[in-house]
């Protein structure tokens, strides 16, 4: 099902300037950018510019797997867009204002390795932990 646009989503309690911080700062990134707690973030780099770059190392704790993911961002408009291209597949991330914090959506492009549900699951999981790091963060 490779080409189906899968989005998920969350709700962030706090103003946009720090919402936009935690999802674009290397260090943030690194606290929240994992879908389990077997999983953690080595390492995060953000070039924050239209043509500019981004990377993370994504690594099993016990050290049995790892991988990098990365692409270029092709349009930011500051506090309400972000939209990237990754490999062959492009990504889009909302920032809506809500009455309780702001909505951080995000919509990418399926692979065609996995099942549609478990890539659901899977950034969905990592969206719920950067809610929850936002939150604690507060």
């Amino acid at each position: 099902m490779k080409n189906q646009t899968i989005t998920v989503e969350t709700t962030a309690a706090a103003p946009i300037e720090k919402v936009w911080r935690a999802y674009t700062t290397p260090d943030d990134i690194k606290q929240w950018n994992a879908a389990s707690d077997d999983w953690h973030t080595t390492a995060a780099a953000v070039d924050l510019r239209e043509g500019g770059a981004f990377s993370s190392r994504m690594e099993a704790k016990d050290g049995s797997m790892g991988f990098d993911f990365a692409g270029t961002y092709t349009k930011i408009v500051e506090h309400r867009l972000i939209e990237y291209a990754f490999g062959d597949r492009t990504a889009r991330v909302e920032f809506i204002p809500a009455g309780n914090g702001v909505q951080v959506r995000v919509s990418f492009q399926a692979e065609g390795e996995h099942p549609i549900e478990q890539q659901r699951m899977g950034w969905q999981a990592i969206l719920d932990n950067f809610s929850r790091h936002v939150a604690q963060a507060a």
